[in-house]
């Protein structure tokens, strides 16, 4: 009886003395890597830093000029398969022949149907079509383009979202500065969390994500008569920078990229709103953005919103008086 209590006390400690030995790994901490990290650097091998959003490996620009004259309407027409991503009413009264009316949160299952078709979006005035192709661009439908100008740009009876908007707010406001750029600071990345350790992964999540909140805009209006509310980047060259002006205390963080930290520039805690000239690269870097985890937002119309009658402009000026009039589908 003896043995066979010495034989159980043994057993039951044979298990603790495993458990003693594993204690002594509790120093040890497995240290995760963060989410951002790990869809920035898949974003990297798979080209998806801003340039290649921007221009596709490829070549393709993020946006596509329409056609030149009705006689290159047929190459045009046959070459995409178009997205039109208006309201139905806008739709059923004039649209390009050929093209799907599509709800923007439905983008991502449409163009799995264009099968090996370039997408093309449209939609009123090409800040939204941007905006979803640079969503598209980083899904992996890597040679989206948009309208340029959207339904504005393609015949005269449908400009009127541009026509509407161009303005002079800018011009004599206190808060129009000529100033130089201020130097550029150094912040740390913006964090969101993530269940998923592949990089590919949290990328489409937060594609899907920043779809499904829609087209994230700031009025030029807001932005000049409170600056210091958002932190706001001019997408200019120097030469434009200086001879456009711009909102005061606007940096100029461009070129913008992952690969040389550039994207560091941008404060993680703010409003970050970028401007262009018409909203529409503005729109393509804002959609980047906000899958990186910034609270970033497109200037909507930018400097053609802001400053129309700026005498600087050499191209990308909105004008209501060139006729447009390439025609509409059934």
């Amino acid at each position: 009886m003896k043995k066979l209590s010495l034989i159980l006390i043994g057993l039951l400690l044979i298990p603790t003395l495993f458990l003693t030995s594993c204690d002594k790994g509790d120093d040890v901490q497995v240290v995760q890597t963060p989410a951002q990290t790990l869809m920035a650097d898949y974003m990297l091998t798979a080209n998806l830093d801003l340039p290649n959003v921007d221009t596709s490996v490829a070549g393709a620009k993020f946006v596509a000029g329409p056609p030149a004259t009705e006689a290159d309407l047929p190459a045009f027409l046959a070459k995409y398969y178009i997205i039109d991503i208006r309201g139905a009413a806008d739709y059923t009264t004039s649209h390009i022949a050929g093209a799907k009316n599509v709800a923007f949160a439905n983008i991502l299952a449409e163009g799995v149907l264009a099968g090996s078709k370039p997408v093309l979006i449209v939609c009123y005035t090409g800040q939204t079509a941007c905006y979803a192709t640079a969503l598209m661009r980083m899904y992996g439908f890597k040679e989206t383009q948009a309208l340029k100008w959207g339904m504005s740009g393609w015949n005269s009876t449908t400009a009127t979202s541009w026509n509407n908007n161009i303005g002079n707010i800018a011009e004599g406001n206190s808060n129009w500065s000529y100033d130089a750029a201020p130097a550029n600071q150094v912040f740390t990345k913006p964090a969101f969390t993530s269940l998923s350790t592949s990089g590919e992964a949290i990328l489409k999540k937060r594609v899907e994500d920043v779809i499904a909140e829609g087209f994230k805009t700031a009025k030029g209006s807001d932005v000049l008569a409170t600056p210091s509310n958002y932190f706001i980047n001019n997408f200019f060259s120097s030469a434009d920078y200086t001879a456009f002006g711009h909102i005061k205390g606007a940096y100029r963080i461009n070129p913008l990229s992952i690969a040389d930290n550039s994207v560091l520039a941008l404060d993680p805690t703010a409003k970050v709103v970028t401007y262009c000239y018409t909203g529409q690269t503005s729109a393509v870097i804002t959609a980047w953005l906000r899958v990186l985890g910034y609270d970033a937002y497109s200037l909507s119309f930018g400097m053609n919103g802001m400053y129309n009658n700026n005498t600087a402009w050499t191209s990308n000026k909105w004008s209501s008086s060139v006729s447009k009039s390439l025609p509409f589908g059934n």
